[in-house]
């Protein structure tokens, strides 16, 4: 019981902090800033260095999705990272085998790479967000 006792105190303390929690990331090109809440959500979007301006839309729509994308998924591996403690199995009570997380089915497979790959991966194909419009007749 003691050991229930301390997984639940556990859990409690992890909910509390990740419900503040929150993640920043500004995207490759230095143009934009993003802050992410504990849920992936967009909580602030900063233009920087004045660089915007000189964008076409398709390139700042790529730095935004890029910066928010690397953003939810540095929050989802921190909620990770703080539950990983809760998926062991106990040592002391083997009935307690601890909890299965399908993280990948949560956030997404790629929340299972690593990081340095991904990055390697996406750093050959940015998303650009093209408007073609169609010349006036």
């Amino acid at each position: 019981m003691a050991e229930l006792e301390a997984t639940e105190k556990g859990v409690a303390k992890a909910e509390a902090e990740l419900r503040q929690a929150t993640r920043t990331i500004r995207s490759a090109d230095r143009s934009v800033e993003v802050t992410v809440g504990p849920q992936g959500e967009l909580t602030a979007l900063r233009f920087l260095a004045e660089k915007y301006r000189t964008m076409s839309p398709g390139e700042l729509s790529g730095s935004v999705l890029e910066a928010f994308g690397r953003a939810r998924m540095e929050m989802a591996r921190h909620v990770m990272q703080t539950f990983e403690p809760f998926t062991r199995p106990s040592t002391a009570v083997p009935e307690l085998t601890g909890v299965d997380v399908d993280w990948a089915k949560i956030f997404g497979p790629e929340v299972l790479q690593d990081p340095d790959d991904l990055a390697r991966q996406g750093s050959g194909h940015r998303l650009r967000d093209e408007i073609d419009e169609d010349e006036e007749r």
